[in-house]
């Protein structure tokens, strides 16, 4: 009996973890691959690294596939992806560069004129806060339900659902041109 408690466990796990439909960064096979990229300069040196070290690749895949990513799904981070202290430069929808600096609890965004501004998650408030120019000023707060509070620009406040009808919700709201509609 316990055999097929344990088998019927099994199954589950791996539905579970094939059901989720979730593929992440797979940061820790991606590491060992670039890190055997760039182990000698000779490509034929690292070939042979590679095979030597296939085990390590199949051993992280397995992994990344069965634990690491779903802890990546449900958490939101990927323990072995660290980006802390890492800049990219992100193209804006304005089509100018943007360096984004990783932090420990955020981003640091450098506009391409120079001025900086930040975008840091406080964890005891459930909280994303802007600062700019000396002033803090929140973001968006995750309520309990799956929701979120945004807090706009124009001094509004709405809750939203984690969706297109949310985002689409709070761009009405932000251009001032939400409607609404009622019973004569």
């Amino acid at each position: 009996m316990k055999t097929k408690g344990f088998k019927s466990m099994v199954v589950l796990l791996i539905g579970a973890t094939l059901m989720s439909s979730c593929v992440g960064s797979f940061a820790l096979f991606n590491k060992l691959a670039h890190w055997n990229k760039r182990a000698t300069k000779s490509k034929f040196v690292n070939e042979i690294i590679f095979i030597v070290l296939t085990p390590a690749y199949a051993f992280c895949g397995v992994a990344y596939a069965v634990v690491l990513n779903s802890i990546e799904f449900w958490t939101g981070d990927n323990p072995v992806a660290n980006q802390v202290g890492k800049t990219r430069n992100i193209k804006g929808d304005d089509g100018l560069i943007y360096a984004v600096k990783y932090l420990e609890n955020g981003y640091q965004i450098t506009k391409p004129d120079g001025s900086v501004f930040y975008f840091t998650y406080n964890k005891q408030e459930n909280t994303w806060y802007m600062n700019a120019e000396g002033k803090e000023q929140k973001v968006i707060h995750f309520n309990g339900d799956g929701s979120v509070k945004a807090f706009l620009s124009n001094g509004l406040t709405a809750d939203v659902t984690l969706d297109t009808a949310g985002l689409y919700e709070v761009r009405q709201l932000q251009a001032g041109t939400s409607y609404f509609m009622a019973r004569r």
